[in-house]
C-alpha cells in the first residue's frame, strides 16, 4: 500500500506504507488509510517531526561514541561493519521526513490542510 499525501498548496507526495505510517505516528495521527492534518494542526506536526529527527540523530551520535570507546576488535573477530552488515547507506528519518515537512510548511503558509 502507498500513502498519497495531498495539499492544495503543493504537489502530491507519495510514500511507501511503512514510511508514511511512521511519519503519521510521529505527528499523532492513526494508521488509517485516509485522514487529515488541518492547517491549525500543522505547526505541532512540524515540531513533532523535527523533535523525532533530533532524537534519532542524538541516539546515533551516542551509539557512535559508545562504539568508539569500545576496545578494538581482537584478532579473528570481524569488524562491526564487516561482511555481515548491509554495506549500503541507511536512509535516515531526516531524509524521509524532509519532503513531508516541506509540504506541511508550504501548506501552513497558504492555510491549506494536508490529507491522505
Amino acid at each position: 500500500m502507498l500513502y498519497k499525501f495531498k495539499s492544495r498548496a503543493t504537489a502530491d507526495l507519495i510514500m511507501l506504507e511503512p514510511n508514511g505510517r511512521q511519519l503519521l505516528k510521529i505527528v499523532g495521527k492513526g494508521e488509517e488509510p485516509h485522514g487529515i492534518i488541518t492547517a491549525a494542526q500543522i505547526p505541532a506536526a512540524i515540531e513533532a517531526l523535527q523533535a523525532a529527527v533530533a532524537a534519532e540523530e542524538a541516539a546515533e551520535r551516542e551509539q557512535q561514541a559508545q562504539q568508539q570507546d569500545a576496545p578494538a576488535a581482537q584478532d579473528g573477530e570481524e569488524p562491526q561493519d564487516g561482511p555481515g552488515q548491509s554495506g549500503g547507506e541507511v536512509v535516515r528519518l531526516r531524509q524521509r521526513a524532509a519532503p513531508f515537512i516541506d509540504m506541511l510548511k508550504r501548506s501552513a503558509a497558504e492555510g491549506k490542510d494536508v490529507t491522505w
